[in-house]
């Protein structure tokens, strides 16, 4: 009897039936804020290659050796072994400086990718319902990255960190009741102590698992209740159903990350960050002059400068120095109001249905206004962790520019705030204009009844979509199309009304 022969399956053809096939048949609108995701992905993978490697030579300890190394100026003092390791990596091992300065420059442009995203995804409305915990889940991602950055500043062990590290305590110290327990646990005894020991599984392992964890439960949830469109690609009549999110948006996002890496090569290539041999090794006793925090952290920074010096109270037998106690509390509410924005939002506006079309920040007035206030106070505070280098550059005193700065934080956010709506009024009127007119072509024609109108150019279809205001007056393509020809009818006429 003759056997049937076994078909093997095609291990590819059995890949493009499974979770390729799934992938294929999703699809996503291209929009210009996509990238930053991409971005911020790229920098993540950055750092957890280069981490990986700079692990095999550095050493986490505080105990202290004798520099014998081949950078002169330092030969035979005395420095911790994490200094001494990074001086080794820096100066010694093929390829160590191009490792560690990679590795700085990803970790200062993940911060910055990162914020472009929430503020793109704000100005959007690309939080409210059903990607309220999207939102917040990007927002503690962001957090946790920042207090990364932050673990890892102080790694090397060179005078900048010490300087920022003694600041730390400085802050944990003037915090009542608690602070003492806190600098101790931190720190592992007086400064500088057993810091480097600590922060060192917070920089490698804490804060990496829980970045992974936020953001694959982030990318979850998207995959799960999809993508949001650009309000032109939901009108159009013209509009497509979007790229496949496999293959074609997934190699357009593994192209733009080689790109994001190799920018990042090059920026550790060529251009120097954190150079620890100039700084030297930290000293108990000693600060750097002129020493500022990473860009990310200049913010705390400026809310501890913009507060007046000195003030502080005697209450219940402890003494409250509100110098640290208002800027902790200022940030700390600055973000807390970030996370459980798009509840407050939806409470406040009385909104329960769910948003699958992103909205033009003109469109939205008050929520861009709101937007442009925060960035207006985050950026007045990162400007005061800069403030004796601006004083310093403009030759002014601190004590001046730390006057004006303090002056912008009270009346800047709200100054920007009517500023920015009423432009964004502005817009709205001038695109419901041409949505309905069309476009000024400057040409003005004589009418059979002796009347001087101007002939609009029509709006082409998908532009029409974009220029539609939802809630405003209905603006069809007809009406546009009326002032083609002004001899078989009137073109309408411009109205500040309209």
């Amino acid at each position: 009897m003759r056997r049937n022969p076994v078909r093997r399956r095609d291990p590819l053809t059995a890949f493009g039936q499974g979770p390729a096939a799934t992938l294929g048949q999703r699809r996503v609108h291209l929009h210009w804020a996509n990238l930053f995701g991409v971005v911020s992905f790229a920098c993540l993978l950055v750092l957890a290659a280069t981490g990986v490697v700079l692990m095999f030579t550095y050493v986490p300890s505080g105990d202290l050796v004798t520099y014998d190394g081949p950078h002169e100026p330092l030969a035979g003092a005395r420095v911790s072994k994490a200094f001494d390791s990074t001086m080794e990596i820096s100066f010694e091992q093929a390829g160590g400086m191009l490792i560690r300065q990679t590795h700085h420059w990803a970790g200062l442009v993940l911060p910055a990718a990162m914020i472009l995203q929430l503020l793109a995804l704000f100005f959007t409305g690309g939080f409210r319902r059903p990607r309220r915990a999207g939102w917040v889940l990007l927002t503690l991602a962001f957090l946790t990255v920042l207090v990364a950055g932050w673990s890892g500043y102080a790694l090397p062990d060179d005078m900048l960190s010490g300087t920022g590290l003694r600041i730390v305590e400085g802050v944990m110290l003037g915090i009542p009741v608690v602070g003492t327990w806190l600098a101790s646990w931190t720190f592992g005894g007086r400064f500088p102590g057993e810091v480097v020991e600590n922060l060192y599984p917070v920089h490698v392992v804490v804060t990496p698992a829980l970045i992974a964890v936020l953001l694959l439960a982030r990318a979850r949830l998207a995959y799960v209740r999809g993508s949001a469109r650009p309000a032109a690609a939901a009108r159009s009549p013209h509009a497509t159903l979007g790229m496949r999110l496999w293959p074609d948006a997934a190699l357009r996002a593994a192209g733009l990350s080689a790109i994001t890496a190799a920018v990042l090569v090059l920026l550790g290539a060529t251009s120097t960050i954190s150079p620890i041999g100039s700084y030297g090794p930290t000293a108990a006793g000693d600060v750097g002059a002129g020493s500022q925090p990473d860009w990310y952290m200049g913010f705390l920074d400026g809310a501890l400068r913009l507060v007046p010096a000195g003030w502080e109270a005697e209450w219940f037998g402890w003494t409250w120095t509100f110098a640290v106690l208002v800027p902790l509390l200022v940030v700390g509410g600055y973000f807390l109001l970030v996370v459980v924005h798009p509840f407050v939002a939806d409470w406040v506006t009385g909104d329960t249905v769910e948003h699958h079309v992103l909205d033009r920040p003109r469109n939205v007035p008050a929520r861009t206004g709101l937007g442009v206030a925060g960035m207006v106070f985050y950026g007045v505070l990162w400007a005061a962790g800069g403030a004796d280098i601006l004083a310093t550059a403009f030759g002014l005193t601190v004590e001046s520019v730390i006057t004006v700065l303090q002056v912008a934080l009270v009346t800047g956010p709200p100054l920007s705030f009517e500023a920015t709506r009423r432009i964004c009024v502005g817009l709205r009127r001038r695109d419901r204009e041409i949505a309905r007119h069309g476009y000024a072509t400057g040409r003005i024609v004589r009418l059979a009844s002796g009347e001087y109108v101007e002939v609009r150019r029509p709006v082409p279809g998908p532009e029409l979509a974009r220029l539609e205001v939802p809630g405003g007056a209905p603006a069809t393509r007809g009406e546009a199309l009326r002032s083609r020809d002004p001899r078989p009818q009137r073109p309408a006429r411009t109205s500040p009304d309209s």
